[in-house]
């Protein structure tokens, strides 16, 4: 259990001690930001790389969105990142500033709901695309060896190829090595798989449907959908239909992973907590 205490106790403060006067999208980023903070202490603790020098460690915990503290503070990169992919890291976070600050304000008087949808849009360009993608040439350019969190995700030929390699790393890390293996050889790979798409909706059911009073089970059923997509990939049927092979992975990977996912960002919170956030960001301009 050693760096497990924070992942838990952090949230459950933040769920009990925030202020009711507080706005639901204030609730939101602090679940988010106390369960990300957990995340970092348990692999922070857990590292065999306690030899690593101090400014190494603080940059670790501070200024790196990415799970993998053993890649971070041991190991060294000779690939450092290209023009183009700086040039691309750049473009990403422009167009997310764009979507934030222009398509948003452009779609005023729109239903809420499609304005709360072409924001999320802005926010992962921005964060996930963009931001994290700078930060991860800027460490590498140092020699340090922090992978982008996205990899290029559209390019998934099925659903397994896009949740283990090309979708949010850092998240991908924590629970491969810190949920996934630890079950595989107790509960067998199958139960392992549902365990930790359950456990993922979870914590998305957390942070969306609790700061929007409502919603509640839909992330859990969205997870739950994609470790079952994995399995009918894999499966007799997915093999005859050749799930696996281009374009028809293709075509099945996005019906499965876009389909359901107004199940992950329901009404409740797009309305209650996106919407009112975006209109704090165009506010604060």
């Amino acid at each position: 259990m050693r760096g497990w205490i924070p992942l838990v106790t952090f949230p459950l403060a933040v769920a009990l001690l925030s202020p009711a006067a507080w706005p639901r999208w204030a609730l939101m980023w602090a679940l988010a930001i106390s369960m990300f903070a957990g995340c970092k202490w348990l692999t922070w603790r857990r590292s065999n790389a306690t030899y690593a020098a101090f400014w190494r460690h603080a940059a670790y915990l501070i200024a790196w969105p990415g799970l993998d503290a053993d890649a971070f503070l041991g190991e060294k990169t000779t690939k450092k990142p290209s023009v183009t992919e700086w040039l691309m890291a750049a473009a990403k976070l422009a167009v997310g500033m764009a979507i934030l600050w222009t398509a948003v304000p452009a779609l005023d008087g729109r239903p809420g709901y499609l304005r709360g949808w072409v924001g999320m849009l802005g926010l992962a360009f921005v964060l996930h695309f963009g931001l994290f993608n700078v930060l991860s040439c800027l460490w590498r350019s140092a020699g340090v060896n922090a992978r982008p969190i996205m990899d290029i995700p559209i390019a998934s030929a099925s659903v397994s190829e896009f949740w283990s390699r090309r979708w949010n790393a850092a998240f991908r890390d924590l629970t491969h090595r810190f949920l996934f293996l630890p079950l595989v050889t107790r509960i067998g790979p199958r139960t392992a798989v549902v365990a930790t798409f359950l456990f993922s909706g979870l914590v998305h059911d957390a942070v969306i449907s609790l700061p929007a009073g409502g919603g509640y089970g839909g992330p859990t059923a969205y997870f739950l959908i994609q470790a079952l997509g994995i399995f009918a990939e894999r499966g007799r049927i997915g093999r005859r239909l050749r799930l696996r092979r281009r374009f028809v992975g293709r075509v099945f990977t996005w019906a499965v992973i876009v389909g359901p996912a107004p199940l992950l960002f329901h009404p409740p919170f797009v309305t209650k907590v996106i919407v009112p956030f975006l209109e704090f960001l165009i506010a604060a301009r």
